[in-house]
């Protein structure tokens, strides 16, 4: 049983049934980086019943200037040292840690047990291996990415895709970012994982949300199903190496 002190100001807009429902919820976080550490931070807070963390890198020092969870970790895998920030942060929550990176064999069995998957890459490779997996899975992938002053959020679940937004891997952008970005972006991220488990408001199914932060610029896009989508129009039938090397393109069906 949680305690209703902990969590008061958030059970009077969720109610006791929003919080029970985020106490058996388990959520799995790709990343434990610059957005994953303020997803991990807020999940946590928040009361999640279980939470996954994967992430094969170690924390370094031009880390921590966005990566605040890790503070005095430097050499830890960052998995472990996000598990041992919850177990501090919050006990009631159950974690589990993945040391090791996220790839086509591994995927699968990952994301199975999981109610929500939180995509926290900084890498197209793996947000296409979590797009394509949670589609398959029928799993909500809640996505973000930043770069520079700028991010993006969107919550995939069934049609349209990722693959609909990006059919493949496009130029890369480099790896500068404002700390603070990733911060409100990994918040973002946590309240569309909240509002999932307890179904309160409107989630970004099918939309996109950007933000340019250096002149707070808030918009916003629809997407729709594309009609070539290999993913939504229910051709693809596995998770395949050949489909995450170069753009990311998918070649192989089945």
């Amino acid at each position: 049983m949680f305690s209703f002190e902990r969590y008061s100001r958030q059970i009077e807009i969720l109610g006791i049934e929003g919080q029970e429902r985020l106490a058996k919820a388990s959520v799995l976080v790709v990343g434990a980086g610059g957005l994953g550490s303020a997803v991990i931070q807020y999940l946590a807070s928040a009361g999640i019943g279980r939470l996954g963390i994967v992430d094969g890198d170690i924390v370094e020092d031009s880390n921590l200037q966005r990566q605040t969870i890790h503070a005095g970790n430097i050499g830890m895998n960052k998995a472990e040292s996000a598990g041992a920030f919850v177990k501090k942060l919050n006990p009631d929550v159950a974690v589990d840690i993945y040391p090791f990176d996220l790839t086509p064999k591994n995927v699968i069995g990952l994301l199975r047990g999981y109610d929500v998957i939180v995509g926290c890459p900084d890498s197209f490779k793996v947000r296409y291996i979590l797009n394509d997996a949670c589609f398959l899975l029928k799993k909500p992938f809640v996505h973000s990415a930043v770069y520079a002053f700028e991010g993006e959020l969107s919550t995939f679940h069934g049609s349209p895709c990722y693959r609909c937004y990006l059919p493949k891997m496009p130029p890369a952008t480099g790896k500068a970012i404002i700390g603070a970005v990733a911060g409100v972006f990994g918040c973002l991220q946590a309240l569309e994982t909240i509002k999932l488990i307890t179904g309160y408001g409107d989630i970004l199914k099918g939309r996109i949300l950007r933000l340019d932060a250096s002149t707070m610029s808030f918009f916003e896009f629809n997407l729709q199903k594309r009609k070539e989508c290999p993913l939504c129009n229910g051709e693809l039938k596995g998770i395949f190496e050949e489909n995450y090397i170069g753009d990311c393109e998918i070649v192989r069906l089945k």
